[in-house]
């Protein structure tokens, strides 16, 4: 067997490989000597079939498959010990040529070569790195909500201010009549008109209200209302609302009950205490956003400021065959356009990665699940737990193989984020939570 490789520019190339009569007759011809051992042909006892019934019923096949292994093996090894940087996979030319009938072979494979580029680390435009506060007001929200939570329902003559009213909503939705019950915190509605069309009703009274600037949050309408998510943020026709039940929280005492409630006994002792304790853990959440805000800041820094060309036909042609079921060109063209910006940063976190010895060792994966599964515990309430119980969850956890390469994705970004840190210049910038909420996601 010759495998050779032409390049046809710096990102395209045709491996040729030859497959002569000698790389598979020895293997063919025993294969046929097993056949004539063991098949059964009428008119023939067991063993005695002629060799040359046996070849004209099995010979072509058996050669097809061997030819199939032979290429399959001999491309693998040529790939690996040339050590080609390659995208997708080689992609067989057709030949109107070709025949079976012959006794050596030619197949032209094409390649698309990964491109050459370098990584400029010398930002010249600072990437931000929020540092995101827990401010007043988000404090004493916080504080609100907690006494809300361990609050208790007062029942009410009339709906009042801060008040909770249960009932039923009717309205039209894909093009049937719909009846959802829901319960509906006076907070949630948007605007001092619609406000004013709930309070000082009753229980029985209905309550005619257009959907659309019905509640602040559009997440809220979906929810009361069951909407497709799709359809919540436009949804816009009229409603009405009959009450069926008309409530009001009683706010729970920031007292020490409430406190060992929230936090076991005697941890916190003052509401002073309280809002340092809300600070600090929201602070500690709000940086895996504010962390997560500059690693994608960063990926796209990166880029934009790193420029290559791509094998772009080769890959088109690659992701038409690729998938379960094959694509038309036009699908690929377009699922290509979707997914160049993710190859191109694959290719660069590859290139820096390599460059800087950014790895993952099997110690740091399990040292990373291990993590991963106590904190899942403890969002659960169970603090003490020792290895004894952790260790099975982490063995199961290191067996599964889509486990193992999401928390691989999340130990590298995280590894990456780190590089970022410490490579890449940018400017901190402190920030409220509802600022920082703003600014991203607008």
């Amino acid at each position: 067997m010759n495998i050779t490789k032409k390049d046809i520019d710096t990102l395209n190339a045709v491996i040729t490989v030859e497959v002569d009569k000698k790389d598979y007759q020895p293997k063919v011809e025993k294969i046929l000597k097993d056949y004539k051992k063991t098949a059964s042909v009428p008119g023939f006892r067991k063993g005695f079939v002629p060799m040359g019934m046996i070849k004209k019923q099995y010979e072509k096949s058996i050669v097809i498959d061997e030819v199939n292994k032979l290429l399959q093996e001999g491309l693998n090894k040529y790939l690996t010990e040339e050590k080609l940087d390659i995208l997708g996979n080689p992609l067989p030319k057709p030949d109107e040529n070709f025949s079976w009938e012959n006794e050596k072979f030619a197949f032209d494979f094409e390649l698309g070569m990964a491109p050459k580029f370098e990584i400029n680390l010398d930002t010249k435009k600072k990437i931000t790195l929020n540092k995101i506060v827990a401010d007043k007001k988000f404090i004493d929200d916080e504080m609100l909500n907690i006494q809300k939570q361990y609050g208790k329902l007062v029942s009410q003559k009339e709906v009042v201010e801060g008040g909770r009213m249960v009932g039923d909503f009717t309205f039209e939705y894909k093009d049937e009549q719909q009846e959802k019950n829901a319960t509906i915190d006076l907070d949630q509605i948007k605007g001092k008109a619609n406000l004013k069309k709930f309070l000082g009703k009753k229980v029985g009274d209905v309550i005619g209200l257009k959907t659309k600037n019905l509640f602040k949050d559009d997440h809220d309408l979906m929810n009361a209302l069951g909407l497709d998510h799709d359809d919540a943020h436009s949804f816009s026709v009229p409603v009405t609302f009959k009450i069926s039940e008309v409530n009001k929280t009683e706010l729970a005492e920031l007292n020490q009950e409430l406190f060992d409630k929230l936090f076991g006994k005697d941890k916190i002792k003052s509401e002073k205490e309280l809002r340092e304790e809300i600070k600090k853990s929201a602070e500690k959440q709000f940086q895996g956003q504010a962390d997560q805000q500059f690693l994608n800041a960063s990926t796209d820094y990166l880029i934009e400021k790193t420029k290559f060309d791509l094998p772009s036909e080769f890959l088109k042609k690659w992701l038409q065959v690729s998938t379960e079921k094959e694509m038309t060109k036009e699908e690929a063209d377009a699922e290509y356009v979707r997914s160049e910006k993710g190859l191109r940063y694959q290719l660069i976190e590859g290139q820096i990665a390599k460059e800087h010895d950014i790895k993952i060792t099997y110690d740091e994966l399990k040292d990373f699940a291990k993590e991963m599964v106590t904190a899942q515990f403890m969002q659960y309430g169970q603090q003490h737990l020792t290895d004894e119980m952790l260790q099975p969850v982490i063995d199961n956890v290191m067996t599964n193989q889509e486990e193992t390469k999401r928390l691989s994705e999340q130990l590298m970004s995280q590894k990456l984020l780190d590089f970022y840190k410490e490579n890449l210049k940018y400017k901190k910038k402190e920030v409220t939570y509802k600022d920082f909420v703003e600014e991203t996601y607008k």
